[in-house]
């Protein structure tokens, strides 16, 4: 694994919302065709996850039919790293949205959002998945991290 790759996916919750931005591409739901999309990704022990605001999301509709995408790097690395979502537990899906709204609520990112985000509406309706990425380079040196 290259490190420029390494670093853009080791963010953390100091992360800039620039390091943290990628696209990714998923196959649409009903149609298959390609749909490429911006969007944040978070780190949180040792795993990377997509998730949104809460409501429903073309891409949770599109990887929930087809979990095969594509995350494509931008910020300092250009790379397209195919991956798998994965469904979240209910456990995980805890510690990972406490996480994102630890974030979301931080007074730099919260200015940009009309409310205080809350963790009910989020549990409840935000859309989750973890990324698991086919490299498995990638899966060991998040496992390395981890342990």
């Amino acid at each position: 694994m290259d490190d420029t790759v390494a670093r853009a996916l080791a963010i953390g919750p100091d992360s800039s919302p620039a390091e943290r931005t990628i696209d990714i591409t998923t196959l649409g739901a009903r149609t298959g065709i390609p749909r490429r999309i911006e969007i944040w990704f978070h780190r949180v022990d040792g795993r990377w996850y997509l998730s949104g605001t809460p409501g429903p999301r073309s891409w949770y509709a599109n990887v929930r039919a087809n979990p095969r995408f594509v995350v494509h790097l931008k910020h300092g690395v250009h790379t397209d790293l195919p991956a798998t979502a994965v469904p979240v537990d209910e456990p995980a899906r805890r510690r990972v949205i406490t996480a994102i709204l630890d974030l979301q609520n931080r007074p730099e990112i919260a200015a940009r959002v009309a409310r205080r985000q809350e963790f009910d509406d989020w549990f409840a309706r935000s859309p989750l998945v973890e990324i698991v990425f086919d490299d498995e380079e990638l899966q060991t040196a998040s496992s390395a991290r981890d342990g």
